[in-house]
């Protein structure tokens, strides 16, 4: 494991360690850097009192332990001349060339550029270190080492700022350092971080530790004597042997996220072999099974199925005599080497090494993923939502019929694997099987699975908006983005306008449509969007967020209230509470009480958004704002004036007692018996009554079962959807009608 700097590491220090490193540095070079920075910085303190210069000095340390060459060292020292000095580019251009200038330039924040809010600030400045990073890779790591000395001196700033540093660095940069395969950033980046994230959880696990710390000492040093003992005769080159505790946030993370008791995780304590081959390595797994009982199932062959930062080793976990599980790592020098220091290996064990020498590296394509993924999106944050997301340590490897490996994050979905294969095979997407067994569009893959896409025929089948909230992984969802955005334009616009128009009643915007392209207009530049129809099109595939305009769009439509002395939202919905009450739960404007019916034809739900039609001596029909046979009336002249704006009535607007709506779900399942019984009575469980159902068999084997129950608006039936789905054998809950 790699040495833990202390804060207050000296230039003397630096070079002492680059001394270490035994290779050729330009240290005239860093010399001249160090003088640049220390001139630039004096005066500048750190919150703990410092000089400032102490902290280049302390990242360039981290940076020298990773072996890092010399461009990178001066870069470490001037990495924050651009940003917090007078110093420019092209003063670092013309005395260091365009190599240190460009790395310094990948690590300097954005902080000319105005945006509304400090998530875009953070995601744009990561955004901009990745497309510094693709191009070279250096950039990310002078990242991490600044990181994580300020991690380490976190203490001295205030309470707020050490939460909001601590989330930002355990979303953000210690899954880039995992990813990057460099182990003992990550592992400190995380403890560092969980320190300030739940104190209380790390105090006892300290406290849980200490305890223990000198039995641990002396297991561990019996357990390596032993096998040291074991392996001397067999060997020629006597194998490194190495121990080690498990880290705090990974003991926390097994006992309070995973619910085990602290004596249950068996690889709180570890024993690292280090051999020369790897015929080696499983000779001594065979040597290991040998002396101590492995428990079964916890076996990983990393060797031959390496993890996506190509870490390699053999796990195993043993029971000693003392009856206390442990883990076994066994790995040779090269790939311990790279389990270390991950991509940054390159520098500290090969000489000649260029940035140019690792841009096309395969390790590096999740970057490019990243970043290609951003192109379809408008919004800046989704970058450190990917980054949490798609780079978790949590992994799992799924197999093609054809024996091909996928990795994908932990919960990700047959929509994720099918679109991690290809793009159109994810597109043309109609079914999916699991070991054989057909399975629904959300069931969740596990490692060493084997899963089947069916596709359709069909060249013009394309994806559901639903897989957008079912699929896990960026990739997945941008695809399903860019499909919409260039396939389904009008449908997008439908869709995007459709979802404003339901947020604006939701929040009490009432903008005329005369004025609703100026009332935009900021967020339409804001968004690269030109027209009106952009921007709804936009919305409709996902590239902008409503939820997160919507604030902002209030504040402003309060603003122009005040300026137009309009009425306030405070009088407006008391004139719509004013409105007529009926006992249907619809309130009509403009006319007397009245008849009311609903349209059978959409079978409109409280919480959707709809219309009313006056028919001929039948009252009001009521329908739903998208249904077919409003949108395909509205515009006639001769219907037009017999449409009319309705709303749904609040609870304390209704003169009568609470109503109920009568909903149909078509549901598709596995056939087997029971079936029907497990829908009954997981209706009856979440009280629901149900008046009609009919089941049959459908022509691929599997069963249809037809129920209608009383519900009393959308966001109740949506529940009972949700329940009804996760019945055992069942593949579908639609609503009939849709």
């Amino acid at each position: 494991m790699a040495e833990y700097f202390a804060d207050g590491c000296t230039f003397k220090d630096l070079l002492r360690k680059l001394g270490e490193n035994k290779k050729q540095y330009d240290t005239e070079k860093i010399e001249r850097a160090y003088e640049l920075a220390d001139g630039f910085h004096k005066g500048q303190k750190r919150d703990s009192g410092e000089e400032y210069i102490s902290h280049p000095i302390a990242v360039s340390c981290i940076l020298a332990e990773l072996g890092m060459d010399s461009d990178t060292i001066c870069a470490g020292l001037l990495h924050d001349v651009v940003e917090d000095t007078s110093c420019s580019l092209e003063d670092l251009t013309k005395q260091f060339g365009e190599g240190v200038a460009l790395l310094v330039d990948g690590v300097t924040k954005l902080r000319k550029i105005p945006l509304a809010t400090k998530e875009e600030q953070t995601a744009e400045n990561v955004r901009k270190i990745l497309l510094a990073m693709s191009e070279d890779i250096r950039v990310m790591i002078i990242k991490l080492s600044d990181r994580l000395h300020n991690m380490r001196t976190l203490g001295y700033r205030s309470e707020e700022k050490r939460r909001s540093t601590a989330l930002e660095t355990m979303n953000i940069y210690a899954p880039i350092a995992h990813r990057l395969g460099i182990s003992w950033i990550k592992e400190e980046l995380e403890d560092l971080s969980f320190q300030y994230l739940d104190p209380y959880a790390y105090e006892e696990i300290e406290r849980l530790m200490n305890l223990r710390r000198d039995d641990r000492i002396k297991f561990i040093e019996e357990i390596k004597s032993s096998i040291s003992e074991r392996l001397a005769g067999d060997f020629k080159t006597m194998p490194t042997i190495e121990g080690r505790v498990k880290s705090n946030y990974g003991i926390y993370k097994k006992v309070y996220r995973d619910g085990k008791e602290f004596d249950q995780i068996y690889d709180r304590y570890a024993v690292r072999i280090i051999v020369n081959t790897v015929n080696e390595c499983y000779n001594v797994l065979g040597i290991i099974h040998d002396m101590f009982n492995p428990i079964p199932n916890r076996f990983k062959d990393y060797i031959s199925t390496p993890k996506a930062n190509m870490y390699q080793s053999l796990h195993t976990t043993v029971i000693g005599a003392s009856g206390i599980p442990f883990e076994v790592q066994i790995i040779t020098y090269e790939m311990h080497q790279t389990a270390e220091f991950g991509i940054a290996a390159h520098w500290k064990y090969k000489e000649g090494i260029t940035s140019k020498s690792t841009k096309d590296d395969n390790r590096l394509a999740w970057v490019r993923q990243i970043l290609e993924s951003q192109q379809n999106s408008d919004d800046a944050e989704e970058i450190v939502r990917t980054i949490k997301s798609d780079l978790s340590p949590e992994e799992i490897f799924v197999f093609t019929p054809k024996g091909d490996m996928i990795t994908l994050p932990k919960g990700a979905t047959v929509i994720d694997f099918a679109y991690a294969i290809h793009t159109q095979v994810g597109h043309r997407m109609c079914g999916a099987k699991v070991d054989k067994k057909m399975v629904s569009l959300d069931c969740k893959v596990k490692t060493g699975q084997i899963v089947e896409i069916i596709t359709s025929s069909n060249a013009t089948h394309g994806p559901n908006r639903s897989w957008l909230q079912i699929c896990r992984t960026n990739e997945a969802r941008s695809k399903i983005r860019s499909w919409f955005k260039k396939e389904r334009r009008e449908e997008n616009i439908f869709e995007g306008r459709n979802e404003l128009e339901r947020e604006f009643r939701r929040n009490y915007i009432r903008i005329p449509e005369n004025e609703l392209e100026d009332f935009l207009s900021n967020d339409m530049r804001r968004h690269n969007c030109e027209t009106l129809d952009d921007f709804f099109a936009a919305i409709g595939y996902g590239g902008i967020q409503v939820s997160k305009l919507i604030q902002h769009l209030k504040d402003a439509y309060n603003r122009r209230i005040q300026e137009r002395h309009e009425p306030t939202e405070e009088q407006i919905m008391k004139q719509a509470k004013e409105g007529l009450k009926s006992k249907s739960g619809v309130i009509v404007d403009g006319i007397g009480d009245c008849e009311i019916k609903f349209a059978q034809c959409c079978n409109p739900l409280p919480g959707d958004a709809i219309v009313g039609f006056v028919t001929r001596g039948h009252g009001i029909s009521v329908h739903k704002a998208d249904c077919m046979n409003y949108l395909s009336q509205k515009d006639n002249e001769l219907q037009k004036d017999r449409w009319l704006d309705v709303r749904w009535a609040e609870k304390d607007e209704k003169s009568g007692s609470s109503s109920y709506f009568k909903a149909t779900l078509d549901i598709v399942a596995n056939d087997r018996i029971g079936l029907l019984a497990d829908i009954s009575v997981a209706l009856a469980e979440i009280r629901i009554p149900m008046h009609e159902a009919t089941a049959r068999e459908l022509k691929n084997g599997n069963a249809n079962v037809v129920v209608t129950i009383s519900v009393a608006g959308r966001e109740q039936l949506t529940s009972v959807m949700n329940r009804l789905s996760k019945i055992p054998s069942v593949l579908t809950v639609d609503e009939c009608g849709k």
